[in-house]
C-alpha cells in the first residue's frame, strides 16, 4: 500500500545546493516515487501540488518542507531516515562550540562578524537580488549560485559592483575557484599560472581538467554567469574579472571562455583585453571559433609546454558499430558542453535541434519527438531544473530519456557528458553504466561519453572511465573529441548503409 508524508520543519534552513543533494539521496531510496526537500516558497509549494501532495496548514515560506511519496510505509521510513541523517550531519558540522554565539542568520550579520570577503548566495532566485545587494553594500564580492534571476536585476547588481570596484559572479554561476578553494561545482585541479574568466560552468570545468591532465594548473577561475557576454549584460563582470587576474601576481596567462556571446560584446572585450599587461586567449563557443580543447592546446603551446594525447578509453569488446544508419542524440548536463557539441555536429551533420538552440528555426521543446532529426538536449537548462536538482546531482530525468532513446530504432549514436568533482553525483557511473550496458547489448547502438574530471576528484576519473567503458561506451576526456568521434560513427553508418554498400 502506498504511503506519503509531508512535514513542515519551522526554523530549519539549508542552502539550495544542500537541499538538492538531500532530495536526490531520498529519491534514490528503493520504493520512493517522489521526494522533495526544499524551503516552502510559493514555487516549491506549487511543485508539491504537481506531485499530488498537499502542504500542512499554517506553513511559512521560512519553513523547511520535507515531502516523500513511496510504494509502502517501509520505503517511506527509510527515506525519512536518510533525510534526517543528511540534515543532522550538516547541522552537527556547523554546531557552535560551547560559549560561542549562534551562527549569524542574515548576510549582513555574517559580514559584520567576519569582515568583507566573498559572499556565496544560494537562495531561491526571487530572493537573490536582495541578499546580493546587501553583500555588495558591505564591501563583498558576490557569487550568485541561484538561477532564475531576472536579467534586469543582474545588470543592476553588476553596475553597483563596478561602481564599488567589486565583482559579481553570476547569477547562475555554478563554478569558481578562488585561492585554491572550489565554489559550487568544481574539480580538484592543481595550482598553476593560468587564470580563467568563465561565462560558463562546465566549460570552465572542461578547460581546467584538460590543463590538469597536461600537468598545468590554474591560479583562479572566476565565473561570470552564462549571460554576462549577452547583449543585455554587456560583459560587465568580464571586464572586472580580467582586470583582477591581470593584477594577480600568480597569474601569467588569462583565458576568457564563454557560451556563444553577442558579437559586439566579444569584440569590445577583445579590445579591452588587448590593453592588459598579460596575454589573453579567447575561447568563445560558436561557428568558426576554436573549441575548448583547441584553446587549451593553444595555451599550452604559448607556455612552451607539450600537448599530451588526451585520454580516451575504448569500450570493452566493441570497436564501433555493426550496421544500420540512424540519428544522433546528445543528452547533456552541461550547457556549454552541449553548445560545443552542437557546433561541431552541425558542421559535420547539418541541422541540430535543441532546447538551447541559437537558431529559432531549430528550437525544440524537450521530449518532443523528431525521429528524422539530430537532437541535443541540455538537461541543465533553467526550465528543466525548476523544482528539481541539477542533472549533475540527480540523473533520473536524463536516464529516463536515455532509456527511451536507446529503445528507439531511429537512434544510432547517443552522446552523454559526465561531469565529476565536488558538488556532483557521488558515483555517476554506477547509475549510468547499467543503462549503457543494456542498450549496447540489446542492439546496434553506440554510446559516446565525454568524461570531465581529474583523478583527484572524489569520484576518481580513472575509476569512472573504467566503469563506463566496461559497460560499452567510448569515453573521452575531451568533449570536442567525443563530439567528432560521435559524428564519425554516424557518418560511417550512413556511408555503409547507402545503396551498393557491402555491409550485410
Amino acid at each position: 500500500m502506498s504511503a506519503e508524508q509531508v512535514q513542515a520543519r519551522p526554523g530549519a534552513y539549508a542552502d539550495s545546493v544542500t537541499l538538492m543533494q538531500v532530495s536526490a539521496r531520498a529519491q534514490a531510496v528503493s520504493g520512493v516515487r517522489a521526494a522533495m526537500v526544499a524551503m516552502a516558497t510559493e514555487l516549491n509549494l506549487a511543485l508539491l501540488g504537481d506531485l499530488g501532495m498537499t502542504a500542512p496548514p499554517g506553513l511559512s515560506q521560512h519553513d523547511l518542507l520535507v515531502a516523500i511519496s513511496a510504494d509502502d510505509a517501509e520505503s517511506l521510513g527509510v527515506a525519512l531516515d536518510v533525510v534526517d541523517a543528511a540534515l543532522a550531519g550538516r547541522s552537527s558540522a556547523g554546531e557552535q562550540p560551547a560559549g560561542q554565539a549562534m551562527a549569524p542568520r542574515t548576510t549582513s550579520a555574517a559580514i559584520s562578524r567576519s569582515g568583507p570577503g566573498i559572499a556565496l548566495i544560494s537562495v531561491p532566485g526571487q530572493h537573490a537580488f536582495a541578499e546580493a545587494m546587501d553583500a555588495l553594500g558591505r564591501g563583498c564580492d558576490v557569487m550568485i549560485f541561484s538561477d532564475n534571476v531576472p536579467v534586469a536585476q543582474e545588470v543592476a547588481l553588476k553596475e553597483v559592483a563596478a561602481e564599488r570596484g567589486l565583482l559579481v559572479m553570476g547569477p547562475d554561476c555554478g563554478t569558481a575557484i578562488v585561492a585554491g578553494v572550489g565554489l559550487g561545482f568544481a574539480n580538484s585541479v592543481r595550482r598553476g599560472p593560468v587564470g580563467v574568466v568563465a561565462a560558463s560552468g562546465t566549460g570552465a570545468q572542461q578547460f581546467t581538467c584538460l590543463l590538469d591532465a597536461a600537468g598545468t594548473g590554474c591560479s583562479a577561475v572566476l565565473g561570470l554567469g552564462g549571460r554576462d557576454l549577452s547583449a543585455a549584460v554587456g560583459g560587465r563582470s568580464a571586464r572586472t574579472a580580467l582586470a583582477a587576474l591581470d593584477a594577480d601576481p600568480a597569474t601569467e596567462f588569462i583565458v576568457l571562455l564563454s557560451k556563444p556571446p553577442a558579437e559586439h560584446v566579444a569584440a569590445e572585450l577583445r579590445e579591452y583585453a588587448a590593453a592588459l599587461t598579460k596575454p589573453v586567449t579567447f575561447a568563445l563557443i560558436g561557428t568558426g571559433q576554436p573549441d575548448l580543447t583547441t584553446a587549451a592546446e593553444a595555451v599550452l603551446r604559448s607556455m612552451g609546454r607539450p600537448v599530451p594525447p588526451w585520454p580516451h578509453w575504448a569500450p570493452d569488446g566493441r570497436t564501433g558499430w555493426s550496421g544500420g544508419a540512424g540519428r544522433l542524440r546528445g543528452l547533456f548536463s552541461g550547457g556549454t558542453l552541449c553548445d560545443e557539441a552542437m557546433v561541431i555536429a552541425a558542421e559535420r551533420l547539418g541541422p541540430i535541434y535543441s532546447n538551447v538552440s541559437l537558431d529559432p528555426a531549430l528550437s525544440l521543446e524537450p521530449f518532443t519527438s523528431h525521429t528524422n532529426a539530430h537532437i541535443m538536449i541540455d538537461f541543465g537548462a533553467d526550465e528543466l531544473t525548476v523544482g528539481r536538482p541539477h542533472p549533475m546531482i540527480d540523473q533520473r530525468l536524463r536516464l529516463d530519456y536515455f532509456a527511451a532513446e536507446a529503445a528507439d530504432r531511429a537512434t544510432a549514436v547517443i552522446m552523454l557528458d559526465v561531469v565529476l568533482g565536488y558538488g556532483s553525483h557521488r558515483d555517476p557511473a554506477a547509475e549510468i553504466a547499467p543503462g549503457i550496458a543494456a542498450a549496447t547489448s540489446a542492439r546496434d547502438i553506440d554510446v559516446v561519453v565525454s568524461l570531465i574530471g581529474t583523478d583527484a576528484d572524489p569520484q576518481g576519473l580513472a575509476a569512472q572511465a573504467r566503469a563506463l567503458s566496461q559497460a560499452g561506451a567510448h569515453v573521452f576526456a575531451s568533449n570536442a573529441q567525443a563530439a567528432r568521434f560521435a559524428c564519425d560513427l554516424l557518418t560511417a553508418r550512413q556511408a555503409d548503409d547507402a545503396p551498393g554498400s557491402d555491409t550485410p
